[in-house]
């Protein structure tokens, strides 16, 4: 079917393999399965202008892997399948100001996207039937990810190297980009949802869970704001993208925001300072709602 993704996964546990093969078949993706690191070089050297999407598992081999897919100067979306976690907090709710492991053969989220960029997305093997939304959502943030030295593993200091590897990441989403509109007639289809993933859909349990989760990620967005803290717009980047694939309406982040500025509120007083400095902060409400609005727009298929 030419509506169809095509995916590239590399996963060593023959039970875990056979698990994300069965949720793939279920979908509209073609993949192609692959059995060795060596196996998997290859096959992205030669077929890199057909893959859409990559899906690994996070073994302690990923680093060698990641360093070769860099030394091909190849980045791709981008999935990697975490080790079992008996208590995962929802898919759209893991944190993102996680801190990078000891462990330096088994990097966690945050290192992987150093090791190769900032759009890798992260499931455990309890979350595989999300597998193909998170591909959805992979493939959008890739095409969205900024060329420059800090969103890839690109060395400081190393200008050469840190051109290289924007003029191929550019390549690489224009490539896949065109690939998604002339496949799929809009660019737009990159941000497909799962409407079983709405917030109107899921439980009240889940639905307060999420809502606790945006607040506490809109208060650090709050507290920064204003700060010289360079990782804000990527705070506010991946606090629209949860609320986007939930289908969060505007009017719920006016009342996330409002519920903080009436605690700040609160705090000031007992401190006997003065709460017009809240005031400032509709600019990070405006600042976020235009994100969303943005989102959603683009989502619209255009017309022909």
């Amino acid at each position: 079917m030419p509506s169809q993704l095509s995916i590239c996964t590399f996963v060593r546990s023959a039970s875990l393999g056979d698990a994300l093969e069965q949720c793939l078949e279920d979908t509209r993706h073609a993949h192609t399965r692959l059995f060795s690191e060596g196996e998997l070089i290859e096959y992205v050297d030669q077929h890199r202008q057909q893959i859409d999407c990559l899906v690994v598992e996070q073994t302690p081999e990923i680093s060698e892997l990641l360093g070769k897919l860099r030394q091909q100067k190849t980045y791709l979306p981008l999935v990697a399948i975490g080790e079992s976690m008996a208590q995962s907090p929802p898919l759209e709710l893991h944190s993102k100001n996680e801190e990078e492991t000891d462990n330096l053969d088994r990097p966690n989220l945050t290192g992987i996207r150093r090791l190769y960029h900032d759009a890798v997305l992260e499931v455990t093997a309890e979350q595989l039937q999300e597998v193909p939304s998170v591909i959805n959502r992979a493939i959008a943030k890739f095409l969205e990810l900024s060329t420059t030295q800090k969103s890839t593993s690109a060395q400081p200091g190393n200008a050469i190297d840190a051109i290289a590897i924007q003029n191929s990441l550019k390549r690489q989403q224009r490539r896949l980009a065109e690939k998604l509109k002339e496949r799929l007639g809009y660019l737009g289809v990159y941000y497909k949802r799962d409407p079983k993933n709405f917030f109107r859909r899921l439980s009240y349990e889940k639905q307060q869970d999420l809502l606790d989760c945006l607040k506490k990620d809109y208060e650090d967005i709050i507290l920064t704001y204003f700060s010289d803290d360079e990782g804000t717009n990527s705070k506010i980047d991946e606090f629209v993208n949860i609320a986007f694939f939930a289908d969060i309406s505007v009017s719920q982040i006016v009342e996330i925001h409002m519920e903080l500025m009436e605690e700040f509120s609160k705090q000031l007083q007992l401190e006997g300072r003065s709460e017009e400095i809240l005031l400032d902060y509709r600019l990070t409400l405006i600042d976020t709602i235009a994100h969303l609005c943005e989102m959603y727009r683009r989502s619209i298929p255009r017309e022909s």
